[in-house]
């Protein structure tokens, strides 16, 4: 069968994005690695699909596959292109969308073409929602790993995030630490690694070892990760900048109760069809 996709990137994390409101498919795991694959496939860090949503209240369902085939909860950058997505596919004309994931519902709001503003829901502290071993909730907790001890913050943005603050970013670090932190046994469904590096309190540098992808450009969920637990630490303004190597992406966040909201850019890179 052929497949018509569309290649999107949101500073440099990027997608294949496939329509299955007007054609049926859902990739195998040994499919989602040759899509994914840069070399053998079209090349990407996650496979998202739109679906029909079952609920009048959802415009649509949004599906998120890593390179590994497993499924994750959520993508922020994802969702800035799954918004411009659905706009430049003629599936609704409308400037706020709200779409189901497995982590519940999130609203959309295209402000112009390549541009998304994304309520991502309320920032999740509690071991239990995340999921993180610990015997009760704290704003640090000390995490140990080949006998070394590392602090850490945990949060659920609708996927599981550890965040260490470092006074540098080192890639070194990124490569050799993300892949141990993500598959620590206190994680029991692993966990996004972010290094968070603060400029000032207004603006932050991060690197992100991202569960089922590992090392990428950018990471949606984890510039909210860091700047809700940098803000749960009392070390971030209410609006932070945070700088990934794929660019900028403006976090909003009032605090405990209230919904954290980014906003970034979601660009079209190509469109095209590939024989499964």
């Amino acid at each position: 069968m052929r497949i018509a996709f569309s290649k999107m990137q949101g500073l440099g994390n990027d997608f294949v994005v496939i329509n299955c409101v007007t054609q049926s498919y859902e990739p195998t795991p040994e499919q989602c690695r040759i899509l994914s694959n840069r070399r053998f496939g079209i090349g990407c860090d996650q496979i998202l699909l739109v679906q029909p949503s079952p609920h009048s209240a959802i415009d649509f369902y949004y599906r998120i596959f890593n390179q590994d085939g497993s499924e994750a909860e959520q993508c922020g950058n994802g969702a800035r292109c799954i918004a411009s997505f659905i706009h430049k596919q003629g599936l609704s004309g409308a400037q706020e969308i709200t779409v189901g994931t497995r982590s519940g519902p999130i609203h959309l709001f295209l402000e112009s073409a390549t541009q998304v503003r994304v309520n991502m829901g309320i920032p999740r502290f509690q071991p239990a929602e995340i999921p993180f071993l610990a015997e009760q909730v704290s704003i640090k907790y000390t995490l140990m790993v080949d006998n070394t001890a590392f602090e850490i913050g945990v949060v659920s943005m609708g996927n599981p995030h550890a965040v260490l603050q470092v006074p540098q970013l080192k890639l070194e670090q990124v490569r050799n630490l993300g892949p141990r932190i993500e598959s620590h046994s206190r994680f029991p469904n692993k966990v996004n690694v972010g290094f968070m590096h603060i400029v000032d309190s207004s603006h932050i540098n991060l690197q992100v070892y991202e569960r089922g992808a590992g090392e990428t450009l950018a990471c949606g969920t984890g510039a909210c990760a860091a700047m809700a637990i940098g803000r749960n630490q009392g070390l971030l303004n209410e609006t932070v900048i945070v700088t990934q190597p794929g660019g900028d992406l403006n976090i909003n966040w009032e605090g405990e109760g209230f919904s954290l909201w980014m906003t970034g850019p979601a660009i079209w890179v190509f469109d095209g069809e590939i024989e499964i």
